[in-house]
């Protein structure tokens, strides 16, 4: 059996949420979106205080949550029209979340 001694080259970390792009620069797709995602938040808003009355999550409005290395790094992260997270605090390091833009 013969072993290797060449060091394994790892690929740079993955940004996290802080690093992330917030816009590629680019117009939304659809002058709608905007209104439609208001529209979506408001109407479910009651039900989301039933189901977590502790306020425990987070609604995103095209947040660019996916990526992939690319050059320049903001063409790499998608953004979903809107999007719920359950069970994470409204609060990071004091401040509160930023997800809407």
């Amino acid at each position: 059996m013969t072993q290797s001694l060449e060091p394994t080259v790892l690929p740079p970390p993955f940004p996290d949420h802080t690093q992330l792009p917030e816009s590629d620069g680019t117009f939304v797709k659809n002058f709608q979106e905007h209104p439609q995602s208001l529209i979506l938040t408001d109407s479910i808003g009651q039900v989301l205080q039933q189901i977590h009355p502790d306020g425990q999550y987070a609604i995103g409005q095209d947040c660019g949550i996916y990526w992939r290395e690319t050059d320049p790094p903001e063409k790499g992260a998608e953004a979903p029209d809107w999007f719920y997270v359950p069970n994470v605090p409204p609060y990071v390091d004091g401040e509160i979340r930023q997800l809407s833009l």
